[in-house]
Protein backbone atom coordinates (compact mmCIF):
# COMPACT_ATOMS: atom_id res chain seq x y z
CA UNK A 1 0.00 0.00 0.00
CA UNK A 2 0.95 3.36 -1.29
CA UNK A 3 1.15 6.18 1.72
CA UNK A 4 0.26 9.49 0.70
CA UNK A 5 1.29 13.10 2.54
CA UNK A 6 -0.66 16.08 2.77
CA UNK A 7 1.24 19.87 2.75
CA UNK A 8 4.36 17.48 4.25
CA UNK A 9 2.71 16.38 7.06
CA UNK A 10 3.64 12.41 7.81
CA UNK A 11 1.16 9.68 6.96
CA UNK A 12 -1.33 8.40 8.87
CA UNK A 13 0.74 5.30 9.48
CA UNK A 14 4.01 6.62 9.79
CA UNK A 15 6.73 4.39 11.70
CA UNK A 16 6.08 7.25 14.27
CA UNK A 17 2.09 6.70 14.27
CA UNK A 18 2.40 2.89 14.47
CA UNK A 19 4.92 3.31 17.07
CA UNK A 20 3.35 5.36 19.33
CA UNK A 21 -0.36 3.59 18.62
CA UNK A 22 1.30 0.04 19.69
CA UNK A 23 2.71 1.47 23.05
CA UNK A 24 -0.70 3.13 23.92
CA UNK A 25 -2.88 -0.29 22.98
CA UNK A 26 -0.28 -2.16 25.07
CA UNK A 27 -0.05 -0.03 27.70
CA UNK A 28 -4.04 0.15 28.34
CA UNK A 29 -3.95 -2.75 27.69
CA UNK A 30 -2.24 -3.40 30.90
CA UNK A 31 -4.27 -0.51 32.73
CA UNK A 32 -7.13 -2.17 31.62
CA UNK A 33 -6.36 -5.39 33.01
CA UNK A 34 -5.22 -3.76 36.45
CA UNK A 35 -8.52 -1.35 36.91
CA UNK A 36 -10.69 -4.56 36.45
CA UNK A 37 -9.14 -6.29 38.86
CA UNK A 38 -8.24 -3.79 41.59
CA UNK A 39 -12.32 -3.00 40.99
CA UNK A 40 -13.15 -6.46 41.71
CA UNK A 41 -11.10 -6.47 44.27
CA UNK A 42 -12.62 -3.61 46.03
CA UNK A 43 -15.66 -4.51 45.84
CA UNK A 44 -15.40 -7.69 47.46
CA UNK A 45 -12.42 -6.44 50.05
CA UNK A 46 -9.33 -7.98 48.26
CA UNK A 47 -10.79 -11.30 48.70
CA UNK A 48 -12.37 -12.00 45.63
CA UNK A 49 -14.53 -15.45 45.55
CA UNK A 50 -13.79 -17.79 42.94
CA UNK A 51 -16.68 -18.29 40.91
CA UNK A 52 -16.89 -14.37 40.31
CA UNK A 53 -13.64 -15.07 39.02
CA UNK A 54 -14.96 -17.18 36.51
CA UNK A 55 -16.39 -14.55 33.99
CA UNK A 56 -13.52 -12.27 34.64
CA UNK A 57 -12.06 -12.39 31.33
CA UNK A 58 -14.68 -12.13 29.00
CA UNK A 59 -15.59 -9.22 31.06
CA UNK A 60 -12.16 -7.40 31.10
CA UNK A 61 -11.96 -8.32 27.23
CA UNK A 62 -15.23 -7.03 26.06
CA UNK A 63 -14.31 -3.86 28.14
CA UNK A 64 -11.12 -3.34 26.12
CA UNK A 65 -12.61 -3.49 22.98
CA UNK A 66 -15.40 -1.15 23.92
CA UNK A 67 -12.50 1.46 25.48
CA UNK A 68 -9.95 0.63 22.46
CA UNK A 69 -13.26 1.27 20.17
CA UNK A 70 -14.11 4.25 22.14
CA UNK A 71 -10.84 5.79 22.28
CA UNK A 72 -9.83 5.30 18.84
CA UNK A 73 -13.45 7.08 18.09
CA UNK A 74 -12.67 10.55 20.20
CA UNK A 75 -9.04 10.69 18.67
CA UNK A 76 -7.37 9.38 21.73
CA UNK A 77 -4.53 7.47 20.15
CA UNK A 78 -3.70 10.23 17.65
CA UNK A 79 -3.23 12.86 20.59
CA UNK A 80 0.69 13.65 21.12
CA UNK A 81 1.52 12.84 24.76
CA UNK A 82 4.13 15.75 25.64
CA UNK A 83 1.22 18.06 24.77
CA UNK A 84 -1.47 16.20 26.54
CA UNK A 85 -3.76 18.66 28.16
CA UNK A 86 -7.14 19.98 29.29
CA UNK A 87 -8.78 19.33 26.05
CA UNK A 88 -7.30 15.86 25.62
CA UNK A 89 -8.65 14.96 29.05
CA UNK A 90 -12.06 15.80 28.36
CA UNK A 91 -12.35 13.47 25.42
CA UNK A 92 -10.47 11.13 27.49
CA UNK A 93 -13.64 11.21 30.01
CA UNK A 94 -16.19 11.46 27.38
CA UNK A 95 -14.62 8.53 25.59
CA UNK A 96 -14.85 6.36 29.16
CA UNK A 97 -18.37 7.42 29.28
CA UNK A 98 -19.41 5.59 26.51
CA UNK A 99 -17.03 2.51 26.95
CA UNK A 100 -18.73 2.05 30.30
CA UNK A 101 -22.60 3.29 28.76
CA UNK A 102 -21.80 0.34 26.05
CA UNK A 103 -20.83 -2.29 28.91
CA UNK A 104 -23.49 -1.35 30.94
CA UNK A 105 -26.09 -1.95 27.94
CA UNK A 106 -24.62 -4.73 26.66
CA UNK A 107 -24.45 -6.12 30.03
CA UNK A 108 -28.27 -5.61 30.15
CA UNK A 109 -29.06 -7.36 27.04
CA UNK A 110 -27.12 -10.02 27.50
CA UNK A 111 -26.99 -10.61 31.55
CA UNK A 112 -26.10 -14.58 31.58
CA UNK A 113 -22.86 -13.77 29.39
CA UNK A 114 -21.50 -11.74 32.27
CA UNK A 115 -22.65 -13.59 35.33
CA UNK A 116 -21.29 -13.62 38.18
CA UNK A 117 -20.37 -9.97 37.99
CA UNK A 118 -21.44 -6.98 40.35
CA UNK A 119 -22.96 -4.45 38.44
CA UNK A 120 -20.65 -2.06 40.86
CA UNK A 121 -17.07 -2.95 39.08
CA UNK A 122 -18.56 -1.08 36.34
CA UNK A 123 -18.78 2.10 37.98
CA UNK A 124 -15.56 1.33 40.29
CA UNK A 125 -13.59 0.40 36.96
CA UNK A 126 -14.87 3.92 34.91
CA UNK A 127 -13.22 5.73 37.82
CA UNK A 128 -10.12 3.81 38.60
CA UNK A 129 -9.39 3.68 34.48
CA UNK A 130 -9.79 7.30 34.61
CA UNK A 131 -7.36 7.90 36.30
CA UNK A 132 -4.53 5.50 35.56
CA UNK A 133 -5.35 5.57 31.85
CA UNK A 134 -5.22 10.04 32.73
CA UNK A 135 -1.90 9.74 34.80
CA UNK A 136 0.00 7.98 32.03
CA UNK A 137 -1.18 10.44 29.66
CA UNK A 138 -0.22 13.46 31.81
CA UNK A 139 3.07 11.75 32.76
CA UNK A 140 5.05 12.72 30.00
CA UNK A 141 4.07 16.45 30.23
CA UNK A 142 4.46 16.37 34.09
CA UNK A 143 8.04 15.01 33.15
CA UNK A 144 8.74 17.64 30.57
CA UNK A 145 7.70 20.37 32.73
CA UNK A 146 9.61 19.17 35.92
CA UNK A 147 12.42 19.28 33.29
CA UNK A 148 12.12 22.71 31.39
CA UNK A 149 11.25 24.16 35.24
CA UNK A 150 15.34 23.25 36.26
CA UNK A 151 16.59 23.48 32.58
CA UNK A 152 15.75 26.85 31.06
CA UNK A 153 15.45 30.43 31.85
CA UNK A 154 12.81 31.54 34.44
CA UNK A 155 11.02 34.02 32.76
CA UNK A 156 8.58 36.56 34.20
CA UNK A 157 5.58 37.56 32.03
CA UNK A 158 5.21 41.42 31.97
CA UNK A 159 1.39 42.24 30.93
CA UNK A 160 -1.80 40.77 31.43
CA UNK A 161 -3.76 40.19 28.68
CA UNK A 162 -7.03 37.62 27.68
CA UNK A 163 -3.98 35.74 25.89
CA UNK A 164 -1.83 35.40 29.06
CA UNK A 165 -2.84 31.94 29.68
CA UNK A 166 -2.56 30.40 26.18
CA UNK A 167 1.36 32.04 26.25
CA UNK A 168 1.60 30.26 29.45
CA UNK A 169 0.83 27.26 28.12
CA UNK A 170 2.74 27.77 25.06
CA UNK A 171 5.83 28.24 26.82
CA UNK A 172 5.51 25.03 28.65
CA UNK A 173 4.55 22.69 25.55
CA UNK A 174 6.92 24.46 24.03
CA UNK A 175 10.93 23.48 23.30
CA UNK A 176 11.93 27.10 23.72
CA UNK A 177 14.80 28.35 26.12
CA UNK A 178 11.93 29.85 28.48
CA UNK A 179 9.57 28.75 31.47
CA UNK A 180 6.97 31.01 33.10
CA UNK A 181 7.95 31.80 36.97
CA UNK A 182 6.30 34.78 37.65
CA UNK A 183 3.73 37.43 35.95
CA UNK A 184 3.61 41.51 36.21
CA UNK A 185 1.07 44.04 36.12
CA UNK A 186 2.25 46.96 33.97
CA UNK A 187 -0.99 48.71 33.28
CA UNK A 188 -3.33 50.51 35.63
CA UNK A 189 -6.42 48.71 34.66
CA UNK A 190 -4.69 45.85 35.19
CA UNK A 191 -3.41 46.45 38.88
CA UNK A 192 -6.16 45.05 40.85
CA UNK A 193 -5.54 41.22 39.59
CA UNK A 194 -1.78 41.89 41.80
CA UNK A 195 -1.73 38.50 44.29
CA UNK A 196 -4.15 36.42 42.18
CA UNK A 197 -2.94 33.76 40.17
CA UNK A 198 -3.28 32.77 36.23
CA UNK A 199 -2.03 29.15 35.53
CA UNK A 200 -1.08 28.69 38.87
CA UNK A 201 1.19 31.63 38.57
CA UNK A 202 1.31 34.67 40.75
CA UNK A 203 0.77 38.48 39.56
CA UNK A 204 2.97 40.78 40.94
CA UNK A 205 3.36 44.41 40.98
CA UNK A 206 6.17 45.99 39.02
CA UNK A 207 7.89 47.17 42.72
CA UNK A 208 8.29 44.16 43.45
CA UNK A 209 10.60 43.41 40.32
CA UNK A 210 14.12 43.74 42.04
CA UNK A 211 12.74 41.63 44.93
CA UNK A 212 11.66 38.96 42.64
CA UNK A 213 14.35 38.77 40.50
CA UNK A 214 16.15 37.85 43.49
CA UNK A 215 14.28 35.43 45.13
CA UNK A 216 12.82 33.44 42.27
CA UNK A 217 16.14 33.86 40.03
CA UNK A 218 15.03 35.69 36.98
CA UNK A 219 16.75 35.88 34.04
CA UNK A 220 14.39 36.87 31.13
CA UNK A 221 11.37 38.53 30.33
CA UNK A 222 8.47 38.19 28.03
CA UNK A 223 6.02 41.55 27.27
CA UNK A 224 2.68 40.83 26.53
CA UNK A 225 2.64 41.78 22.50
CA UNK A 226 -1.15 42.96 22.67
CA UNK A 227 0.79 46.10 25.06
CA UNK A 228 -0.17 49.81 23.79
CA UNK A 229 3.26 51.21 22.50
CA UNK A 230 3.56 53.56 25.87
CA UNK A 231 3.36 50.43 28.26
CA UNK A 232 5.24 48.22 25.76
CA UNK A 233 8.06 50.98 25.96
CA UNK A 234 7.91 51.49 29.88
CA UNK A 235 8.07 47.57 30.55
CA UNK A 236 11.17 47.54 28.65
CA UNK A 237 12.49 50.44 30.81
CA UNK A 238 11.67 49.34 33.83
CA UNK A 239 13.15 45.80 32.72
CA UNK A 240 16.77 47.08 31.56
CA UNK A 241 16.69 49.06 34.61
CA UNK A 242 16.37 46.07 37.08
CA UNK A 243 19.11 44.25 34.74
CA UNK A 244 17.55 41.91 33.23
CA UNK A 245 18.82 41.75 29.19
CA UNK A 246 17.35 38.98 27.94
CA UNK A 247 13.36 40.44 27.21
CA UNK A 248 11.37 39.14 24.09
CA UNK A 249 8.03 39.58 23.31
CA UNK A 250 4.94 37.35 22.48
CA UNK A 251 2.93 37.65 19.16
CA UNK A 252 -0.13 36.07 18.95
CA UNK A 253 -0.66 33.94 15.39
CA UNK A 254 -3.54 33.85 13.39
CA UNK A 255 -4.37 30.04 14.72
CA UNK A 256 -4.46 31.70 18.05
CA UNK A 257 -1.08 30.57 19.30
CA UNK A 258 1.40 32.74 21.17
CA UNK A 259 5.19 33.40 19.54
CA UNK A 260 7.53 34.47 21.58
CA UNK A 261 9.72 36.93 19.20
CA UNK A 262 12.71 39.15 19.57
CA UNK A 263 11.56 43.12 20.29
CA UNK A 264 12.64 45.15 17.70
CA UNK A 265 13.63 49.01 18.67
CA UNK A 266 11.23 50.16 15.83
CA UNK A 267 9.20 48.63 18.67
CA UNK A 268 10.09 50.52 21.56
CA UNK A 269 10.69 54.13 19.56
CA UNK A 270 6.82 54.32 17.49
CA UNK A 271 4.91 56.30 18.84
CA UNK A 272 1.56 55.52 17.75
CA UNK A 273 -0.73 58.50 17.32
CA UNK A 274 -4.41 58.45 18.67
CA UNK A 275 -6.32 60.48 16.21
CA UNK A 276 -5.27 58.43 13.32
CA UNK A 277 -8.50 59.00 10.95
CA UNK A 278 -8.13 56.61 8.22
CA UNK A 279 -11.78 57.18 7.24
CA UNK A 280 -10.71 61.13 6.37
CA UNK A 281 -7.60 59.61 4.48
CA UNK A 282 -9.49 57.08 2.66
CA UNK A 283 -12.53 59.95 1.76
CA UNK A 284 -9.70 61.96 0.52
CA UNK A 285 -7.60 59.62 -1.66
CA UNK A 286 -10.39 56.65 -3.02
CA UNK A 287 -11.34 57.38 -6.72
CA UNK A 288 -8.15 59.63 -7.24
CA UNK A 289 -5.76 59.71 -9.62
CA UNK A 290 -2.25 60.51 -7.57
CA UNK A 291 0.99 61.43 -8.64
CA UNK A 292 3.91 60.80 -5.81
CA UNK A 293 7.13 61.99 -7.37
CA UNK A 294 10.18 60.05 -5.54
CA UNK A 295 7.51 56.81 -5.29
CA UNK A 296 10.86 54.25 -5.12
CA UNK A 297 12.27 55.96 -2.04
CA UNK A 298 11.33 55.24 1.59
CA UNK A 299 8.80 58.00 1.87
CA UNK A 300 7.77 58.14 -1.43
CA UNK A 301 7.47 53.97 -1.44
CA UNK A 302 5.17 54.18 1.63
CA UNK A 303 3.27 56.60 0.31
CA UNK A 304 2.41 55.68 -2.65
CA UNK A 305 1.28 51.62 -1.07
CA UNK A 306 -0.91 53.83 1.50
CA UNK A 307 -2.57 55.66 -1.72
CA UNK A 308 -2.66 52.02 -3.07
CA UNK A 309 -4.64 50.47 0.69
CA UNK A 310 -7.27 53.59 0.37
CA UNK A 311 -8.61 53.39 -2.82
CA UNK A 312 -6.68 55.42 -5.59
CA UNK A 313 -7.69 54.89 -9.13
CA UNK A 314 -4.78 55.44 -10.19
CA UNK A 315 -0.92 55.59 -9.58
CA UNK A 316 1.18 57.89 -11.53
CA UNK A 317 4.85 56.89 -9.95
CA UNK A 318 7.80 59.13 -11.00
CA UNK A 319 11.30 58.14 -9.73
CA UNK A 320 14.80 58.91 -10.97
CA UNK A 321 16.41 55.62 -9.99
CA UNK A 322 15.87 52.42 -12.34
CA UNK A 323 15.89 50.17 -9.53
CA UNK A 324 13.67 51.76 -6.95
CA UNK A 325 11.10 52.35 -9.65
CA UNK A 326 11.52 48.34 -10.35
CA UNK A 327 11.13 47.58 -6.69
CA UNK A 328 7.84 49.64 -6.20
CA UNK A 329 6.90 48.23 -9.27
CA UNK A 330 6.51 44.94 -8.09
CA UNK A 331 4.49 46.12 -5.01
CA UNK A 332 2.24 47.39 -7.37
CA UNK A 333 1.72 46.19 -10.66
CA UNK A 334 -1.28 48.30 -11.76
CA UNK A 335 0.79 51.57 -11.30
CA UNK A 336 2.16 53.75 -14.18
CA UNK A 337 6.05 53.89 -13.96
CA UNK A 338 7.45 56.71 -14.71
CA UNK A 339 11.30 57.02 -15.05
CA UNK A 340 12.19 60.87 -14.65
CA UNK A 341 14.06 63.21 -12.77
CA UNK A 342 12.42 66.28 -11.34
CA UNK A 343 14.60 68.42 -12.89
CA UNK A 344 13.60 67.26 -16.38
CA UNK A 345 10.49 69.56 -16.69
CA UNK A 346 9.49 69.01 -20.13
CA UNK A 347 8.72 65.53 -19.01
CA UNK A 348 6.89 66.05 -15.93
CA UNK A 349 4.61 68.27 -17.94
CA UNK A 350 4.08 65.84 -20.59
CA UNK A 351 3.33 62.99 -17.37
CA UNK A 352 1.03 65.22 -15.71
CA UNK A 353 -1.04 66.54 -18.58
CA UNK A 354 -1.42 63.53 -20.09
CA UNK A 355 -2.23 61.56 -16.38
CA UNK A 356 -4.38 64.01 -15.18
CA UNK A 357 -3.59 63.67 -11.63
CA UNK A 358 -6.22 64.60 -9.02
CA UNK A 359 -3.43 65.19 -6.43
CA UNK A 360 0.14 65.34 -6.99
CA UNK A 361 2.62 64.25 -3.74
CA UNK A 362 6.17 65.31 -4.05
CA UNK A 363 8.25 63.20 -2.25
CA UNK A 364 11.54 63.16 -3.67
CA UNK A 365 14.50 64.64 -2.75
CA UNK A 366 18.52 64.54 -2.03
CA UNK A 367 18.09 63.84 1.68
CA UNK A 368 21.29 62.86 3.07
CA UNK A 369 22.89 65.65 5.23
CA UNK A 370 26.79 64.69 4.55
CA UNK A 371 26.32 64.55 1.33
CA UNK A 372 24.57 67.25 0.12
CA UNK A 373 27.48 68.93 1.91
CA UNK A 374 29.84 67.79 -0.47
CA UNK A 375 27.69 68.23 -3.63
CA UNK A 376 25.71 71.58 -2.75
CA UNK A 377 25.23 72.22 -6.71
CA UNK A 378 23.25 69.44 -7.00
CA UNK A 379 21.68 69.58 -3.63
CA UNK A 380 20.11 73.03 -5.02
CA UNK A 381 19.66 71.83 -8.73
CA UNK A 382 17.32 68.65 -7.35
CA UNK A 383 15.60 70.09 -4.25
CA UNK A 384 15.00 73.75 -5.01
CA UNK A 385 14.67 73.62 -8.93
CA UNK A 386 12.81 70.72 -9.25
CA UNK A 387 10.75 71.17 -6.37
CA UNK A 388 9.64 74.64 -8.40
CA UNK A 389 9.34 71.83 -11.43
CA UNK A 390 7.07 69.99 -9.67
CA UNK A 391 4.93 72.36 -7.89
CA UNK A 392 4.91 74.96 -11.17
CA UNK A 393 4.03 71.94 -13.47
CA UNK A 394 1.05 70.78 -10.96
CA UNK A 395 -0.16 74.49 -11.11
CA UNK A 396 -0.12 74.93 -14.66
CA UNK A 397 -1.54 72.01 -15.12
CA UNK A 398 -4.75 72.98 -12.57
CA UNK A 399 -4.05 70.04 -10.08
CA UNK A 400 -6.53 70.28 -7.79
CA UNK A 401 -4.12 69.44 -4.59
CA UNK A 402 -0.31 69.70 -4.15
CA UNK A 403 1.38 67.91 -1.13
CA UNK A 404 4.96 68.90 -0.78
CA UNK A 405 7.36 66.67 1.65
CA UNK A 406 9.70 68.88 4.11
CA UNK A 407 11.46 67.74 6.84
CA UNK A 408 12.29 69.33 10.47
CA UNK A 409 16.04 69.95 9.03
CA UNK A 410 14.57 73.25 7.50
CA UNK A 411 14.12 74.55 10.88
CA UNK A 412 16.67 77.00 11.63
CA UNK A 413 18.92 75.01 9.00
CA UNK A 414 22.88 74.83 9.82
CA UNK A 415 23.23 72.67 6.81
CA UNK A 416 22.29 72.67 3.04
CA UNK A 417 20.21 70.32 2.56
CA UNK A 418 17.63 71.52 5.13
CA UNK A 419 18.34 75.63 3.67
CA UNK A 420 16.90 74.18 0.11
CA UNK A 421 13.79 72.33 1.81
CA UNK A 422 13.05 75.61 3.52
CA UNK A 423 13.15 77.37 0.13
CA UNK A 424 10.42 74.83 -1.06
CA UNK A 425 8.22 75.82 2.19
CA UNK A 426 8.57 79.19 1.24
CA UNK A 427 8.13 78.48 -2.51
CA UNK A 428 5.13 76.58 -1.50
CA UNK A 429 3.54 79.49 0.90
CA UNK A 430 4.37 82.31 -1.82
CA UNK A 431 3.83 80.94 -5.29
CA UNK A 432 0.33 82.25 -6.63
CA UNK A 433 -1.69 78.77 -6.77
CA UNK A 434 -4.33 79.85 -8.95
CA UNK A 435 -6.57 76.66 -9.39
CA UNK A 436 -4.33 74.32 -6.96
CA UNK A 437 -4.16 74.36 -2.90
CA UNK A 438 -0.53 73.63 -1.92
CA UNK A 439 0.70 72.59 1.30
CA UNK A 440 3.86 71.73 3.15
CA UNK A 441 4.06 69.20 5.50
CA UNK A 442 7.21 68.77 8.20
CA UNK A 443 8.02 65.70 9.83
CA UNK A 444 11.45 64.22 11.81
CA UNK A 445 13.15 61.05 10.98
CA UNK A 446 11.21 57.58 9.76
CA UNK A 447 11.90 54.63 11.24
CA UNK A 448 13.73 52.02 8.83
CA UNK A 449 14.27 54.79 5.71
CA UNK A 450 17.21 54.53 3.69
CA UNK A 451 20.02 55.60 4.47
CA UNK A 452 19.15 56.41 8.60
CA UNK A 453 21.01 55.51 12.19
CA UNK A 454 19.09 52.55 12.70
CA UNK A 455 19.91 50.07 9.99
CA UNK A 456 23.35 51.64 9.89
CA UNK A 457 23.90 50.69 13.98
CA UNK A 458 22.13 47.12 12.70
CA UNK A 459 25.28 46.43 10.32
CA UNK A 460 27.64 47.50 12.61
CA UNK A 461 26.93 45.10 15.01
CA UNK A 462 26.10 42.31 12.83
CA UNK A 463 30.06 42.59 12.10
CA UNK A 464 31.18 42.88 15.80
CA UNK A 465 31.48 46.64 15.90
CA UNK A 466 32.11 49.60 17.19
CA UNK A 467 29.55 51.79 16.37
CA UNK A 468 30.31 54.62 15.12
CA UNK A 469 28.06 57.98 16.61
CA UNK A 470 29.14 62.16 15.96
CA UNK A 471 28.43 62.95 19.64
CA UNK A 472 27.26 61.32 22.25
CA UNK A 473 24.28 64.45 23.15
CA UNK A 474 23.00 64.24 19.73
CA UNK A 475 19.24 63.92 19.47
CA UNK A 476 16.60 63.19 16.97
CA UNK A 477 12.90 62.39 16.57
CA UNK A 478 11.28 59.90 15.13
CA UNK A 479 8.18 57.92 13.99
CA UNK A 480 7.05 54.95 12.09
CA UNK A 481 7.19 55.32 8.08
CA UNK A 482 3.92 54.00 8.04
CA UNK A 483 2.34 56.44 10.52
CA UNK A 484 3.82 59.19 9.24
CA UNK A 485 2.50 58.80 5.66
CA UNK A 486 -0.62 58.37 6.91
CA UNK A 487 -0.75 61.41 8.84
CA UNK A 488 0.69 63.17 5.72
CA UNK A 489 -2.08 61.95 3.91
CA UNK A 490 -4.17 63.11 6.51
CA UNK A 491 -3.07 66.73 6.92
CA UNK A 492 -3.65 66.95 3.46
CA UNK A 493 -7.02 66.12 3.23
CA UNK A 494 -7.88 68.66 6.04
CA UNK A 495 -5.85 71.46 4.12
CA UNK A 496 -7.12 74.08 2.44
CA UNK A 497 -3.84 75.79 0.80
CA UNK A 498 -0.98 77.71 1.95
CA UNK A 499 -0.81 75.76 5.35
CA UNK A 500 2.80 74.26 6.58
CA UNK A 501 1.89 71.14 8.61
CA UNK A 502 3.84 70.18 11.19
CA UNK A 503 3.36 66.32 12.56
CA UNK A 504 3.80 66.27 16.05
CA UNK A 505 7.29 63.37 16.79
CA UNK A 506 6.59 63.04 20.49
CA UNK A 507 9.65 63.71 22.49
CA UNK A 508 13.15 63.66 20.91
CA UNK A 509 15.51 60.46 21.16
CA UNK A 510 19.06 60.59 22.51
CA UNK A 511 21.77 58.99 20.02
CA UNK A 512 23.85 57.28 22.09
CA UNK A 513 20.91 55.98 24.53
CA UNK A 514 19.64 54.64 20.94
CA UNK A 515 22.82 52.89 20.19
CA UNK A 516 22.87 51.47 23.72
CA UNK A 517 19.49 49.56 23.23
CA UNK A 518 20.53 48.28 20.08
CA UNK A 519 23.43 46.53 21.49
CA UNK A 520 21.01 45.03 24.13
CA UNK A 521 18.70 44.14 21.26
CA UNK A 522 21.03 42.43 19.28
CA UNK A 523 24.20 41.90 19.98
CA UNK A 524 25.91 39.08 21.08
CA UNK A 525 28.78 40.18 22.27
CA UNK A 526 30.16 43.58 23.68
CA UNK A 527 30.42 46.42 21.62
CA UNK A 528 32.07 49.43 21.48
CA UNK A 529 30.11 52.90 20.88
CA UNK A 530 33.15 55.40 19.10
CA UNK A 531 32.17 59.14 18.83
CA UNK A 532 33.76 60.67 15.47
CA UNK A 533 32.69 63.97 16.16
CA UNK A 534 29.73 66.05 14.19
CA UNK A 535 29.43 65.67 10.73
CA UNK A 536 29.60 68.07 8.02
CA UNK A 537 26.07 70.17 8.61
CA UNK A 538 24.62 68.07 10.99
CA UNK A 539 23.65 70.02 14.51
CA UNK A 540 23.33 68.70 18.12
CA UNK A 541 19.15 68.55 18.09
CA UNK A 542 16.49 69.32 15.71
CA UNK A 543 13.37 71.05 15.79
CA UNK A 544 9.98 71.22 14.17
CA UNK A 545 8.97 75.03 15.01
CA UNK A 546 10.79 78.30 13.71
CA UNK A 547 9.07 79.97 16.43
CA UNK A 548 5.70 79.79 18.21
CA UNK A 549 3.45 80.83 16.21
CA UNK A 550 1.82 77.55 15.72
CA UNK A 551 -1.83 76.93 15.05
CA UNK A 552 -3.98 73.53 16.00
CA UNK A 553 -6.38 71.76 14.28
CA UNK A 554 -8.63 69.32 14.87
CA UNK A 555 -5.96 66.45 15.36
CA UNK A 556 -3.57 66.87 17.90
CA UNK A 557 -0.96 65.25 16.05
CA UNK A 558 -1.35 67.62 13.15
CA UNK A 559 0.02 71.69 14.07
CA UNK A 560 0.38 74.39 11.21
CA UNK A 561 2.95 76.71 11.71
CA UNK A 562 2.66 79.80 10.95
CA UNK A 563 3.28 81.83 7.42
CA UNK A 564 6.45 83.37 6.21
CA UNK A 565 5.80 86.49 3.59
CA UNK A 566 8.45 86.45 0.48
CA UNK A 567 6.93 88.00 -2.38
CA UNK A 568 7.16 85.87 -5.01
CA UNK A 569 9.03 88.07 -7.64
CA UNK A 570 11.87 88.45 -5.34
CA UNK A 571 11.97 84.62 -4.56
CA UNK A 572 11.58 83.59 -8.45
CA UNK A 573 14.61 86.12 -8.44
CA UNK A 574 16.82 84.85 -5.84
CA UNK A 575 16.18 81.12 -6.53
CA UNK A 576 17.90 82.17 -10.50
CA UNK A 577 20.98 83.91 -8.96
CA UNK A 578 21.20 80.71 -5.92
CA UNK A 579 21.53 78.72 -9.47
CA UNK A 580 24.13 80.91 -11.24
CA UNK A 581 26.04 82.01 -8.15
CA UNK A 582 29.51 81.82 -7.43
CA UNK A 583 29.44 81.97 -3.68
CA UNK A 584 26.17 79.32 -3.23
CA UNK A 585 26.29 80.38 0.60
CA UNK A 586 25.71 83.59 0.58
CA UNK A 587 22.72 83.43 -1.78
CA UNK A 588 21.50 80.26 0.52
CA UNK A 589 21.34 83.18 3.27
CA UNK A 590 20.01 85.75 1.43
CA UNK A 591 17.22 83.45 0.96
CA UNK A 592 16.84 81.82 4.56
CA UNK A 593 18.75 84.35 6.78
CA UNK A 594 18.48 81.78 9.55
CA UNK A 595 20.53 79.34 8.07
CA UNK A 596 23.87 79.17 10.06
CA UNK A 597 26.13 76.65 8.15
CA UNK A 598 27.83 74.61 11.10
CA UNK A 599 31.35 75.87 11.88
CA UNK A 600 30.27 79.82 11.17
Amino acid sequence: MKLTTIEGRAPLLSPNFVNRMLFFLSADLILFFITLYLAYSLRFDFMIPDHYMAKFYIVFFALTLLKWGSFYLFGIYRMTWRFFGLHDAKQLFYAHILASSAFFLLYAINTPLFLPMPRSVIGIDLILSLVLVGALRFSKRLLVESTKTVANKATIIVGISPNTANLIKSMVESSHDYYPISIMAIDESTQNMVGSTIQNIKISASSDLSGLINTLNIEAAIIDGSLPSESLQNAYQILSDAGISDIKRSTLLSDGKESITSLSVEELLARHPKDLDTQTIEAFIRGKNVLITGAGGSIGSEISLQCHRFGASKLLLVEHSEFNLYQIGEKLPSAELYLCSITDKETLDEIIRNGVPDIVIHAAAYKHVPLCEANIPMAIKNNVIGSRNVIDSAIEHNVPKIVIISTDKAVRPTNVMGTTKRIVELYAQNVDPRNSEIVAVRFGNVLGSSGSVIPKFKAQIETGGPITLTHPDITRYFMLISEACQLVLQAAAIARGGELFILDMGESVKIADLAKTMIRLYATQPIEIVYTGLRPGEKLYEELLIDDSEQKTSYESIMIAGSTDYPIDMLKEDIENLSESTNIIEALRKIVPEFQPSGT
